[in-house]
């Protein structure tokens, strides 16, 4: 397949004139000026989330099920948010508004329910990794797994074609890795998804960790600010994938023996199948 290069292009290119794209997630930001309004109350958290029927019934699902495992049925938002913390509830809700926001996308183009599914597995790995090593980044950890291809659907939606061709010709290697799809979209493109990524997280002006995680993921070797989340969802987005392949050793930062490993996945992938459905209804 012969592919057109784009190296004059800017990341920047991307999100011009697309306000919709640009334009950051509504709620997120309602429920983070509550969080941070000195009168506001649970109560003010809750009712930023009922104005929208249908995302308060889904997060209450994401509430009542094994991703929390509350022995009882958790009967409002405002119970919800009493339990599980408004940052906690605040990074749910984003997570179903950006699947939500990038899911609509041709199945000619992508599989968007094998993507959101990779997505999401890496997210929960993360999580147990973060939990296993003492929670240091609980508050953002599993957005930073669903977000952290973010920007290959950015390259879908705005550059389809090649797109298109970039995955069609990953396919055709036999063990293709992270390194290689780097590498190929920035021949093409002239930089990589990880970078549109952490651009656009940045537009949207969420926490700099978050950020931070999506453009270090293609350096290891990073001791900048904020490598250690990147380190987490690097090793957490090796063990996501459906061929079990693993595009690199456990980072020597984490130290986390096999077992450990083995049980961290074991939990996720219990919580896997229930969660999938809730976050992707499809």
């Amino acid at each position: 397949m012969i592919i057109s290069s784009q190296n004059d292009l800017l990341i920047s290119d991307l999100f011009k004139g697309d306000l919709q794209l640009a334009s950051p997630p509504t709620v997120y930001f309602q429920l983070q000026d509550v969080i941070k309004h000195p009168n506001k109350t649970v109560v003010d958290a809750a009712f930023v989330i009922e104005k929208d029927a249908g995302l308060s019934i889904r997060l209450l699902k994401i509430v009542n099920s094994a991703f929390y495992g509350f022995p009882a049925e958790i009967p409002s938002i405002d119970r919800a948010i009493n339990l599980i913390g408004t940052k906690e509830l605040q990074n749910i809700t984003l997570a179903a508004i950006v699947i939500d926001k990038f899911s609509g996308f041709s199945e000619e183009l992508i599989s968007m329910g094998d993507f959101w599914s990779r997505n999401l597995r890496c997210a929960l790995i993360a999580q147990g990794i973060d939990r296993h090593l003492g929670e240091q980044f609980s508050e953002s950890i599993f957005i930073c797994g669903i977000l952290h291809n973010i920007g290959q659907l950015v390259f879908f939606q705005k550059l389809p074609e090649l797109a298109k061709g970039i995955k069609l010709m990953l396919q055709s290697t036999d063990a293709s890795t992270t390194a290689d799809e780097i590498r190929l979209e920035t021949n093409i493109i002239g930089f990589d998804h990880f970078a549109v990524g952490a651009a656009l997280t940045e537009l949207w002006k969420l926490p700099q960790d978050i950020t931070d995680s999506i453009r270090l993921h293609p350096y290891p070797d990073s001791l900048d600010n904020n490598y250690k989340i990147a380190s987490i969802v690097r090793v957490a987005d090796s063990f996501s994938k459906f061929d079990g392949l693993c595009d690199n050793e456990l980072d020597n930062q984490l130290n986390i023996s096999p077992a450990d490993m083995s049980m961290i996945i074991d939990n996720a992938y219990d919580q896997f199948e229930e969660v999938f459905k809730i976050f992707y209804p499809g």
